[in-house]
This record gives C-alpha cells, structure tokens and sequence, in this order.
C-alpha cells in the first residue's frame, strides 16, 4: 500500500504516472473524485473514453445512469467518493490485464485506507472479483453484502451493462435499494485484520 496522510498526497505520489503500459496510450490519468469521508465507495474497472478526455470518473452515459440511480437514495456525488481498479483508460476499452491491475492496486488500496468506508459497492463483475480476490459471477450475487478488510463488500451491475438491458437497469436499481439497506443497517463494518497482509487482485 502507498503510504499517505491525505488523497491529495497519494495523488501527488501517483504523479504522471509511467508505470504501465496504458501510459502510452491514455489522454487523461482518472485517479478518483467523491468526498474523502464517503460512507460509500464506488469502484469500477477502469476509465473510458469520457473519461480519459475529462480527468474524471464515470461522466460518460454510464457515470450519467450512476448520477441518477444515487439520487434515487438520497444520494449525490459530494456525498460518496468514485474511482476505478486502474486509473488509465485500456485501449479500445477492454478488461485491465493482471500487470495492470496489480501496478495500480497499491494505489486503490490507499484510496481505502484513507476513506476508510463503511461500504464498498463494486460496479461490474470486475472490479468485484478483483476487491473480493475471486472470480465471481455477478448475475449470482449482485446486491448482496459480503465481508471486506474493514468494510462491506455490495457488487452491483455496471451502469453500462444496465445502459444495454432494461431487465438488468431493473436489477440495478433494485441494487442500489438494497445498498441504501445496508447504509442505514446500525451494525459497524468488520475490523479489518491486522496481521494479515494487504491482498488485491484476483490475478
């Protein structure tokens, strides 16, 4: 894990990031944006390409879906902090590779350390088996709660696949109802394990 006292810091530390090969062929570096003391995280695979031309996560027609599925529980994106696996946009879109999404978790976990959620809400299949270090099937187990390192695990669809299915926007937002459940439940999220090391990827 990246050592850093504020987002701002790890920011800085992830710099013009040369690490990888999607250095070569990305616009904008995507890091993250939301509020540093969200109860809710969001993590999605990776930027695309509204993207990669903006700087920013989720503003294309699925960060648009997104805006509104959070609205419908009382929620905007001041109130919850968004960010993805990787942090450079893969060519032509496709799935972040094992050198990738290893590269980059150092800094996805800081992001964690330092928000210190109660919820982490997965968007997509991806970024689910790589928070919950397995492969998953998220037609099985979309809007359920599971036990993270300090927090609840809620993989939901991806607001792009919802874009494409009006069945699957239907389960989303069903999703996003049993997210706001979770929220309101009194119960602490589970101490993260203080011996055991930092683990992320399901590469």
């Amino acid at each position: 894990m990246c050592e850093a006292d504020s987002l701002e810091e790890l920011r800085e530390t992830l710099g013009v990031c040369q690490r990888c090969t999607l250095s070569q062929s990305r616009n904008r570096l995507v890091f993250g944006a939301g509020n540093p003391d969200a109860e809710v995280m969001f993590v999605g695979e990776a930027p695309g390409r509204a993207e990669d031309a903006q700087g920013l996560p989720f503003v294309g027609p699925a960060g648009h879906l997104l805006d509104d599925l959070l609205a419908g529980i009382g929620l905007a994106r001041e109130d919850v902090y968004i960010t993805n696996v990787v942090k450079c946009r893969p060519p032509g879109n496709r799935d972040p590779l094992p050198l990738e999404v290893e590269t980059c978790g150092p800094f996805l976990t800081g992001q964690i350390a330092l928000i210190k959620p109660k919820i982490i809400c997965e968007l997509g299949r991806i970024a689910a088996g790589v928070m919950m270090g397995r492969q998953i099937q998220i037609t099985k187990i979309h809007g359920q709660k599971f036990l993270g390192r300090g927090y609840l695990n809620v993989p939901v669809f991806h607001p792009a696949a919802a874009l494409r299915a009006p069945a699957t926007a239907d389960l989303l937002r069903q999703d996003f109802v049993n997210l706001k459940s979770y929220l309101e439940e009194d119960e602490p999220p589970p101490p993260a394990p203080e011996a055991e090391p930092e683990q992320m990827g399901l590469f």
